[in-house]
């Protein structure tokens, strides 16, 4: 049987924010079948907040916008904009409400790991549509994922997929599939990167459908030598080859350590259970498994800043708000972190870099917002009096322990309800993990 603490632990890294009553829950389970249950979560998800679709996406319709005027281009824009907004939107909502907290943090997870923005995308079916991706593939087989992956419509636009040709290889989409996604910085040479992308050549975006085809006259035929393999390589034999690389599967056990655990190295002893379990056939649930029920992950509590989105989220659930405030995505962008709009192909930052003075004014805004929007029911739990109040609010927001510095500060507060849960939200033990 799972301690409290040990269960609260397990739940906010492997969701957005538990409630009380999922903790209380996990807390009389087994860890290990705690970590089975929550993997093993897929499938229909009916009380999670649908992703929209678009069917008048401009991006679809690029014959609409030949010869319009100024104006008419400039409307098509910000359709396109207000589009990306909404989705962005729903899926925030969409963490909040979903059931299966674990697929959805995987969701987010795959998203700061092949970053694409929408800021070159400018596509809202493109941009769902790898969402989608992540959610039906990125905790099965890895291999079959990363062959999905090299042609996913937004990948290829966000990383100059379309325009590498036979005659004109890009290697944009090579380098960060060995560099940032698969195998890490020096595993690979400059002369692999030129070979492997004219492996990728061929795929390009069918405007009017929003789907990858392949081109084979774009496509460069004949030997290419990628990691030291000569052989007629197009994606799925490149993806298959780095795939089955001894770098790729310890890189893999590191990206899900640093995001997961810490930021600190993953222990040699963890990343042999890790890469174990993930054996030939890739499994990213096994090495998940064994990440979460690996005797070191235990002792990384409060080692993970979390990031904004996760720090929002977490707060809407865990608070019963229904309706967030209609400022979140203006408060996350003031945090730095904006669903669909990862700074760069590397994704998002990570620890102290979320925990900068003009981040933690946005953030003291949005904790008042969202505390502004506790619906009763939940303020009747923060109704006691004294320590028990700060203790009730622990155990709303699944937090260990208030330190006595933050207690005192939380105790000057304490009898006005949206002041003391805006000081909580933004404390050190809320904002770390």
């Amino acid at each position: 049987m799972a301690d409290r603490a040990q269960a609260a632990l397990l739940l906010r890294r492997m969701g957005f924010g538990p409630t009380s009553a999922e903790v209380d829950a996990a807390a009389a389970t087994d860890p290990r079948q705690l970590v089975a249950g929550l993997i093993s979560q897929g499938g229909p998800d009916p009380g999670a907040t649908p992703l929209p679709t678009f069917a008048d996406d401009p991006y679809l319709h690029p014959d609409q916008a030949a010869g319009k005027d100024r104006e008419a281009k400039a409307r098509a824009r910000q359709a396109a904009q207000q589009q990306l907004t909404g989705l962005a939107d729903a899926w925030v909502r969409r963490m909040a409400t979903a059931r299966g907290q674990f697929a959805e943090k995987m969701v987010f997870f795959w998203h700061g790991h092949w970053a694409t923005s929408a800021q070159k995308v400018k596509s809202a079916t493109l941009m769902r549509g790898q969402l989608e991706t992540f959610r039906a593939l990125g905790r099965g087989d890895f291999t079959a994922f990363a062959r999905a992956m090299v042609r996913d419509p937004a990948l290829i636009v966000w990383l100059d997929g379309q325009r590498n040709t036979a005659k004109a290889p890009n290697e944009n989409l090579a380098r960060e599939l060995m560099e940032l996604f698969t195998l890490g910085i020096g595993a690979y040479a400059e002369s692999d990167v030129k070979s492997a992308a004219k492996a990728l050549t061929g795929w390009t975006i069918d405007r009017t459908t929003g789907r990858a085809v392949f081109a084979p006259k774009r496509h460069a035929t004949g030997d290419k030598t990628v990691l030291g393999t000569t052989a007629d390589l197009d994606a799925d034999g490149l993806v298959n080859l780095i795939a089955g690389r001894p770098e790729h599967a310890a890189f893999l056990a590191g990206r899900l350590w640093f995001r997961f655990a810490s930021t600190d190295p993953l222990p040699d002893s963890t990343r042999t259970a890790m890469t174990g379990a993930y054996g030939p056939g890739h499994d990213v649930n096994a090495m998940l498994t064994a990440l979460f029920t690996d005797a070191r992950f235990v002792e990384t509590r409060g080692h993970l800043v979390k990031q904004p989105v996760e720090w929002a989220v977490g707060a809407i659930r865990q608070l019963g708000v229904t309706a967030p405030p209609k400022g979140l995505l203006n408060g996350l962008r003031g945090m730095g972190q904006v669903p669909l709009r990862p700074p760069s192909v590397g994704g998002w930052p990570a620890g102290t870099a979320w925990l900068t003075t003009s981040s933690l004014q946005v953030r003291m805004k949005l904790a008042a917002a969202i505390a502004a929007a506790v619906p009763d029911p939940t303020l009747t739990a923060l109704r006691g009096g004294g320590t028990t109040k700060l203790d009730a609010l622990a155990h709303l927001l699944a937090v260990d322990g208030w330190t006595d510095r933050t207690r005192a500060t939380l105790a000057e507060v304490a009898a006005k309800p949206a002041a003391l849960i805006t000081a909580a939200l933004v404390s050190p033990e809320y904002t770390v993990s």
